[in-house]
């Protein structure tokens, strides 16, 4: 007896979620639209599927007793909140390039409308990259980058270090928390914008018991690839790019002295960049002026996107009097 297409569905997407678990994955986006077709044919086995793709190639498994990766349903997705068409800024620091308000492809040509297929097709392959073998034989994650897809903000960093090796995911450390911190000052949510990194492995340190490593030129020209696909799918209008060594990634240029750069508008392929701080360099200068600096940055972002501003806001880290 044949089987049923619920049946060969059902397989094929074990299949791929075995898949996903070799290659490091711990949880699946899932769209609202996907969302709401799981509703829809609950119940219903016999009903008509889509064709699925065969499984991928055979990788090497993650240790036995490794769980599924999880599918994410607990509460709605996040929603980015809209903001206002963005005026150019009246005292804006340097030439605002003008934020592209068309609507971009990835390489692969897939329409940026479907950006949550589009961002998982490229996760993938970015867990399946071995082009670092240094890396690869050091790395306990592939550190991809989360958040909201549709955001008009993204935030690049340079490089994942031990905790975000851990976890799999970007910014989750003391800096991280620094960063989401500044995030929810601005009147947001790390779920409201998106968090990547130029390189997507923990840079290796041989010799040594702790510490990170600056990632090489090299290895992020190697990675840039990666990231630059990622904005295309995200198309953001303002990317805040959080230090020296991201600056460098992102351009291909070094060395880069962030104390001159940053509160500067520059453009990566038709994108507003703000460079400011990273804020690890916060954690180690912990003066109000170093914090007001990165903040007018952050304001200087949000005046970019239209975002409403208030007095309290404006007024975060000045000195009194």
């Amino acid at each position: 007896m044949s089987e049923t297409p619920y049946v060969q569905l059902l397989e094929a997407t074990i299949s791929h979620l075995e898949h996903l678990r070799s290659q490091g994955a711990r949880h699946v986006q899932v769209t609202p639209g996907v969302l709401q077709e799981l509703v829809t044919t609950k119940g219903t086995p016999d009903a008509p599927v889509r064709e699925t793709r065969p499984p991928a190639p055979p990788t090497p498994s993650r240790p036995a007793g490794s769980p599924l990766p999880s599918v994410r349903t607990g509460g709605p997705l996040p929603t980015v909140k809209p903001f206002a068409p963005s005026p150019t800024p009246s005292s804006t620091r340097g030439g605002s390039p003008a934020a592209s308000p068309s609507v971009a492809t990835s390489s692969g040509g897939r329409e940026a409308t479907d950006k949550g297929a589009a961002m998982e097709g490229l996760r993938e392959r970015v867990l399946a990259c071995v082009q670092c073998p240094n890396l690869v034989a050091a790395r306990k994650n592939v550190v991809f980058g989360v958040g909201n897809v549709d955001s008009p903000l993204m935030f690049v960093g340079e490089a994942p270090g031990a905790d975000e090796d851990l976890q799999g995911e970007p910014f989750v450390g003391a800096a991280g928390q620094l960063l989401t911190k500044m995030i929810q000052a601005m009147g947001l949510s790390r779920a409201e914008v998106y968090i990547g990194n130029v390189l997507k492995c923990r840079p290796d340190t041989p010799g040594q018991s702790y510490g990170n490593r600056k990632p090489s030129p090299e290895e992020m020209a190697t990675c840039l690839p990666y990231l630059r696909e990622q904005i295309q799918i995200i198309r953001p209008r303002v990317i805040v790019a959080l230090g020296a060594t991201a600056m460098e990634g992102l351009f291909g240029r070094a060395p880069v002295r962030i104390t001159g750069e940053r509160g500067r508008w520059k453009d990566f392929e038709g994108i507003a960049v703000m460079p400011t701080f990273h804020p690890s360099y916060v954690l180690r200068n912990q003066s109000m002026e170093t914090k007001r600096q990165i903040w007018e940055d952050l304001l200087a972002a949000m005046e970019r996107l239209g975002m409403p501003i208030s007095d309290k806001q404006r007024g975060y880290f000045l000195k009194a009097g």
